[in-house]
């Protein structure tokens, strides 16, 4: 039985939205609807979706961190903030 994470689900989520665009100079550039200021550039659509996927896991860590509002993907909302228990239950 495997286990799917949900900062994987919404990695995935985010992945499937993925727009690459050639550029002028004949490289491309890369973005994730809804992921406003996420950008990847490379000189291959298949890097620079390697590189969209490395940039958008950096960029929900940071928002995590700072509190950054992100957007709902798939149902996924991590915006949610956790009920913790107190210690004494455990």
């Amino acid at each position: 039985m495997s286990q799917q994470l949900v900062l994987t689900d919404y990695v995935d989520a985010g992945m499937r939205r993925v727009s690459v665009k050639p550029l002028e100079d004949g490289s491309f550039a890369g973005r994730i609807p809804g992921c406003l200021g996420l950008l990847a550039f490379a000189d291959t659509p298949e890097s620079c979706i390697d590189e969209l996927r490395s940039t958008f896991e950096d960029w929900i860590l940071v928002g995590l961190k700072f509190g950054d509002p992100l957007p709902i993907l798939d149902g996924i909302d991590l915006n949610e903030v956790p009920v913790l228990e107190p210690v004494e239950t455990l």
